[in-house]
């Protein structure tokens, strides 16, 4: 391991350390503290699984005690291991001693623990209480707070600390004078704010921390198994061998060696440490800059946190505050994760080629060209074939065996491992190279692929267990790691017995060893986001609290003047300052929580319908983009720390790679095709061509390259070309109106006609419940149910239109009615009546796909410009 060590380390620099610090902590205390603390890291990875399994519920029925913790206590028991954890693993100060725990720390880890087990212990007591707190209530919840805010500190810094402090201020002194008038409220007294904060669900048990305990925790313990059983050196081997030969090779590699790990990584700097400290100084000695090899990896490393399942822990987030199921989420999220990534592939490609770079030597190849083609057939074919057993083989066992699809499911599953790890053991095993060493040659593909294809079967119990048994994202999560946990115990052991080495027992406790590794790491990588989840908690019961998501909205439309580009330019920006100091999940949080429906409501007001699920993507790229931004992106400084390049320009390289994926969020929010959403199998093909064909071309754009360097007009022209792909519809509109406006007076007639299922758009008008002298229009898309009276159609969704002479009335809908959320902003009481004021039937239009003809025109014009010019190939 010191040879490994020693590559992590430049310019006095331990990266190692830098990912402590910010990933499991920086403390790494001997003797029986040391001890203690990766015990607890290991019980609290305990707690998870079985919580999640069927066990509790076994043992409640042989026992006759009750030993199932429901989801409230779930969170409160989660909280207490990441307080505990905290407060012994990250030192308090930076003198505080790193090799042993001070009386201090243990001290504030009980009065952490404490106070979250106090709401285990007394559960039924508090809510007999029902939001009457005793002082002893009050008490414990300032200790809990401090404790929590302690906690963040520690493991996070003080951004976090300060944001949820200013939002804490603001519950208790809303309404002192110098508040500006527009966010004043009345203010909530000590004993109201900390029960809604720390006794009941709406603060920080609430559902963020929630999804925290139930679903992040497993995934991270997944992917820390899979780490620890080896399958980061075996993606890495595998993109090498597979990429290695073609022009920035090792550039390549590091692209798709980091959306490897972004499958089961939820963070971008470790991402850059596990895979940069390979990829980068090969970056170097094929002739990359120090900061241009620093950036690749940052860019890539970030952009695994967009790759679905995991996405950087916030999936499960996006998915419990938008209402969409997981496996529709990972369908949404699938296509620009994958468009990203291609871009960042030919970004590399365009710089290989400014700087003149070849590939890396391949093995000899004695193969004849059919050979070859037949070689590429065949893993094409295998390819479709493994595709078509997962989807359609594991969801025939489901028919054929409806009483027995989970044993009938684990058999083939230890069939194929069994298998697979026979193949694996007649090869030699994956060592981590060296990168500082010179590499001669490539490893052959497959000699690399076939010792690790075991580790794909936990993925493939993942997708089996979301797609085709439809179980939740928490017990799919389950099964994947328990399947993993068998690999990581007994892979080393079979492979022993396969090849006869008579080692069994080494074996054994090698693979116990890996597993308790693996189980620890799980925990401490979670210690972060467990109290990020908290203080987000009291963020968003700040917002419930308060109602300070609509005066926020109202201040941000104020900014944008009502337009939605400019808004989210703000919303942007503000995602960016807010990530810098604040990790990936919490941003998110923070801004989804008081800008998504701000978004919404404007776009409707504008006549845009954005669904929920591409805000709030929106608001998730531009928080992970911050963790490359300039000055604090803590990926650009680990990736420095190992290229030796200077750690503010690698951020700002990376950030001009990643403006491709800037780009993406702005896309999506206006053509919501890229996100799949009512998108049929041949038409995805078709955007998946034309989305990645686009961002290519914006990507030759931003770096001034195509087939030779592009002067002004030329790149003006790429992303005119580029921009016409993603958005043929913009050009569409000045021609034809994607409307034609019929008056609200026809709206009883009109709902009456539409099809079973069918939409009607409308717009309201009316005065402002809070400016009654304002007049607002919203766009409301109604989805109707089963043909009938038009009036009748609109009462089953809750609205209730009367006609009065010349105008469409629009009464007050009910709470709880589909509509109401929307339409709840209205003054239905004042002089002025809420009306239909038109209704918007689609116009008969051209495709908007026409105009790909003239921007693919213009494309050849620079083509045939650039080939005059060119000195290289393309590729």
């Amino acid at each position: 391991m010191s040879a490994e060590n020693d590559t992590r380390r430049n310019k006095d620099v331990d990266v190692d350390m830098m990912v402590a610090e910010v990933e499991t902590g920086a403390r790494s205390a001997a003797g029986t503290a040391g001890t203690f603390i990766l015990a607890l890291a290991f019980v609290w990875s305990g707690f998870q699984l079985y919580i999640a399994s069927n066990i509790p519920y076994v043992l409640t029925e042989l026992l006759g005690v009750n030993v199932v913790f429901n989801n409230q206590e779930a969170r409160q028991f989660h909280l207490a291991f990441a307080l505990a954890l905290a407060s012994l693993a990250y030192p308090l100060f930076k003198s505080a001693p790193r090799d042993r725990v001070p009386f201090y720390d243990w001290i504030l880890a009980i009065l952490g623990v404490s106070s979250c087990l106090y709401l285990f212990f007394f559960k039924e007591s508090i809510a007999n209480r029902a939001g009457l707190p005793t002082t002893s209530d009050i008490i414990i919840s300032i200790i809990g707070m401090t404790s929590l805010a302690l906690a963040v500190y520690r493991s996070l810094g003080l951004p976090l600390v300060i944001v949820a402090s200013v939002f804490v201020f603001y519950v208790f002194f809303g309404h002192v004078d110098f508040m500006p008038d527009a966010i004043q409220w009345r203010g909530a007294s000590l004993g109201k704010a900390m029960w809604h904060f720390w006794m009941q669900s709406e603060g920080v048990f609430g559902v963020a921390l929630g999804v925290s305990a139930s679903m992040i925790f497993l995934f991270v313990l997944f992917g820390s198994l899979l780490e620890k059983a080896g399958a980061g050196n075996y993606f890495i081997k595998l993109a090498f061998a597979l990429l290695g030969h073609l022009r920035g090779g090792p550039a390549k590699a590091a692209v798709v060696a980091s959306a490897l790990s972004g499958l089961y990584s939820g963070s971008s700097i470790a991402n850059v440490v596990t895979t940069g400290t390979f990829t980068i100084p090969l970056m170097k000695r094929t002739g990359f800059k120090a900061e241009k090899a620093g950036a690749v990896e940052v860019a890539s490393s970030t952009n695994g946190q967009l790759t679905p399942p995991v996405m950087g822990a916030a999936a499960f987030l996006i998915s419990e505050f938008t209402g969409i199921s997981y496996p529709e989420l990972i369908k949404h999220a699938f296509l620009p994760a994958v468009i990203s990534y291609i871009a960042l592939v030919y970004i590399v490609h365009l710089e290989a080629l400014k700087l003149g770079l070849q590939g890396m030597k391949r093995p000899t190849i004695t193969a004849t060209i059919a050979q070859r083609l037949s070689g590429v057939l065949f893993g094409f074919l295998a390819m479709c074939i493994l595709a078509a057993v997962v989807y359609y083989g594991l969801g025939w066992i489901k028919v054929a065996f409806p009483n027995l699809t989970f044993t009938v499911a684990s058999v083939i599953f230890l069939a194929a491992y069994v298998f697979l790890i026979g193949l694996a053991s007649r090869h030699p095993e994956l060592e981590m190279d060296d990168p500082n060493a010179p590499l001669e040659e490539l490893p052959r593909a497959w000699d690399v692929a076939v010792t690790g294809f075991h580790f794909i079967l936990p993925i493939v119990v993942l997708i089996w267990c979301i797609l085709i048994e439809r179980l939740s994202p928490t017990t799919s999560a389950y099964w994947a790691t328990i399947a993993m946990l068998v690999i990581v115990l007994t892979q080393r052991p079979l492979k022993a017995l396969f090849r006869a080495s008579g080692d069994m027992g080494n074996a054994w406790k090698q693979g116990g060893h890996d597993f308790v590794q693996g189980m620890i790491a799980g925990a401490r990588s979670m210690i972060g986001i467990g109290v990020a989840t908290g203080a987000a908690g009291v963020i968003v019961g700040t917002v419930s609290l308060t109602g300070l998501h609509q005066v926020v909205g109202e201040f941000v439309e104020f900014l944008s003047g009502g337009s939605i580009m400019v808004m989210l330019l703000l919303v942007a920006v503000m995602s960016l300052i807010l990530g810098m100091g604040l990790p990936t999940t919490a941003n998110y949080i923070v801004v989804s929580s008081l800008m998504a429906p701000v978004i919404v409501a404007v776009g409707a007001q504008n006549g845009l319908i954005v669904p929920l699920v591409a805000v709030h993507l929106f608001v998730f790229y531009f928080g992970i983009l911050a963790d490359d931004t300039p000055p604090v992106g803590l990926a650009a400084f680990a990736a420095a720390a190992i290229s030796g390049g200077d750690p503010i320009r690698t951020g700002i390289q990376g950030f001009a790679y990643d403006i491709r994926t800037a780009l993406l969020p702005f896309l999506f929010i206006f053509n919501t095709e890229l996100l799949l959403i009512d998108v049929g199998p041949a038409k995805a093909v078709f955007i998946f061509i034309v989305g990645v064909t686009a961002m290519m071309l914006f990507a030759a754009a931003t770096q001034g390259y195509f087939l030779a360097r592009s002067r002004i007009w030329e790149t003006v022209a790429l992303l005119l070309v580029a921009f016409t792909l993603f958005r043929p519809g913009f050009w569409l509109d000045y021609v034809q109106p994607p409307f034609v406006d019929r008056p609200g007076t026809e709206l009883i007639e009109l709902a009456g006609e539409v099809e079973d299922g069918g939409t009607l758009r409308m717009v309201v008008s009316g005065p402002d419940f809070d400016n009654p002298d304002k007049i607002r229009d919203l766009t409301l898309v109604v989805e109707l149910g089963p043909k009938a009276e038009g009036t009748d159609r609109l009462f089953n969704v809750g609205l209730m239109a009367m006609e009065d002479g010349d105008k469409m009335i629009l009464e007050e809908p009910l709470a709880g009615t589909p509509y109401f959320p929307q339409l709840k902003g209205y003054d239905y009481y004042g002089d002025e009546s809420v009306v239909v004021s038109k209704i918007q039937l689609p116009a008969e239009r051209i495709a908007k796909e026409v105009f790909y003809i003239p921007a693919l025109l213009l494309l050849g014009l620079v083509v045939l410009m650039q080939r005059r010019r060119q000195t290289v190939p393309a590729f």
